[in-house]
């Protein structure tokens, strides 16, 4: 019985994982909604593969939608932060990913 209990644990924060890793835009997105696709699964790409070093996980993004999408990217991956910023139209997106870490990408020259 106890045992049936564990793995009902287990698979509730399962999903509960799974439920806070999936990436949600909040703020303002401007982008196309298939460059929106390609940014948001690289951000996700980049925040996995660089879990516990927010300062590679940025730089992954950033060098990526330079050579994907022109150069003058920003990326800022962290928790905790506020920012104002000039952008070019059809070129922001502020998401969340993991409930609590920050993603903004923005195109500027």
């Amino acid at each position: 019985m106890e045992e049936q209990q564990e793995g009902k644990k287990e698979e509730k924060e399962t999903d509960y994982r799974r439920l806070q890793s999936y990436p949600l835009i909040r703020q303002h997105s401007d982008m196309n909604e298939e460059m929106r696709t390609e940014t948001m699964e690289l951000c996700v790409t980049a925040c996995e593969k660089f879990a516990n070093n927010n300062e590679n996980a940025a730089k992954m993004i950033k060098e990526t939608m330079d050579k994907k999408f022109g150069s003058s990217w920003h990326a800022i991956v962290g928790e905790g932060y506020g920012f104002e910023l000039t952008h070019e139209v059809k070129a922001l997106l502020y998401m969340f990913f993991g409930g609590n870490l920050a993603i903004t990408v923005w195109k500027c020259s």
